[in-house]
């Protein structure tokens, strides 16, 4: 029997992500946890815990008194927030990885691992079309330097010590369920929540600035099928790409029109925009589709009418 811990399910991927682990593994053998308090329904729903993986002490004994088979390590520094304090987000996102890294070294229930790295791996010099598995990496923020560091250490614990981490370069993630939490794609999580609330949203990114994004329900699909799939299918021991769909501001803005016809974008490009600017515009992910099928259902079109519904149900339940 598996019991799993979510490390960050208070977060934007973590509380959708516990969901369905829930749902796979049963209420009982998923734990949530955070350094705040979770989601009313997550902590209703199953055990949960305030727990801050920087204490490592704290966390190598949770694991052990509870059993935990897998861990879901989601907690970091986002990109934006990580440049107004690069050498606290550094030690966050290094060494809170770190301690998974050296728990799973000595807690023999522990035998598998999922951490999330990102496409601000990449940097200026990377190819910014269908950007292939393996290329240039060569990150210009703090958030990505981590990231690309995190991957090296991911694969040096795979194949020095034999562990199973698993890894997804996330690209921007979109959903109405929480808002954004800091990070160079939130815009487009932003301009929904915007068109919803006051008709119009002054965009920190150009109009013509293409990044890949991903719908939660794809991402979290993607993490499940990742962390199911057989050992002996998983080639990549840094981490995968997912590419997702790429759209600009100016796209959604119009997409979001077809609903809303009197929804206004304007543009004010601020310290996040360089930042975008080196990352790459499409994403090539043909290995992870190979190794265990990975999928992206929703486009643009979907993406932008489940995002609408999804935030006008939250502002009026009972409409």
């Amino acid at each position: 029997m598996e019991n799993i811990l979510v490390i960050g399910a208070a977060g934007q991927i973590g509380s959708e992500l516990t969901v369905a682990l829930r749902k796979k593994y049963g209420n009982d053998h998923v734990f949530a946890t955070d350094i705040k308090e979770v989601p009313a329904d997550i902590k209703n729903a199953g055990p949960s815990a305030i727990l801050d993986v920087m204490d490592d002490k704290r966390l190598i004994h949770f694991v052990i008194r509870h059993k935990i088979t897998q861990i879901y390590h989601l907690a970091a520094v986002l990109s934006g927030n990580a440049e107004k304090l690069p050498l606290q987000a550094w030690h966050i996102n290094m060494q809170s990885l770190l301690n998974i890294l050296d728990l799973a070294k000595v807690v023999e229930d522990v035998h598998r691992i999922f951490w999330p790295s990102s496409i601000a791996v990449f940097g200026p010099t990377t190819p910014k079309q269908n950007t292939a598995q393996l290329t240039v990496t060569e990150p210009s923020t703090v958030y990505g330097i981590s990231k690309l560091a995190g991957e090296r250490w991911c694969e040096y614990f795979n194949t020095r010590y034999d562990l199973d981490i698993r890894s997804i370069r996330y690209p921007g993630l979109i959903s109405y369920k929480t808002e954004a939490g800091g990070g160079t794609t939130d815009y487009a999580v932003e301009i929904f929540y915007d068109a919803v609330k006051k008709g119009k949203y002054e965009s920190f990114l150009k109009e013509n600035t293409a990044l890949p994004m991903m719908f939660m329900k794809d991402a979290v699909n993607a993490t499940v099928k990742l962390m199911t799939a057989p050992k002996e299918n998983i080639t990549v021991k840094s981490s995968y790409n997912v590419g997702g769909i790429s759209f600009t501001p100016k796209q959604i803005a119009e997409e979001i029109k077809h609903h809303i016809p009197d929804f206004e974008i304007s543009y004010k490009p601020d310290f996040r925009q360089p930042i975008a600017d080196s990352w790459p515009q499409s994403i090539n992910d043909s290995v992870a589709q190979t190794d265990w099928g990975l999928e992206t259902k929703y486009d643009i079109k979907a993406l932008t009418e489940v995002m609408l519904n999804g935030v006008k149900e939250k502002f009026n339940p009972n409409k």
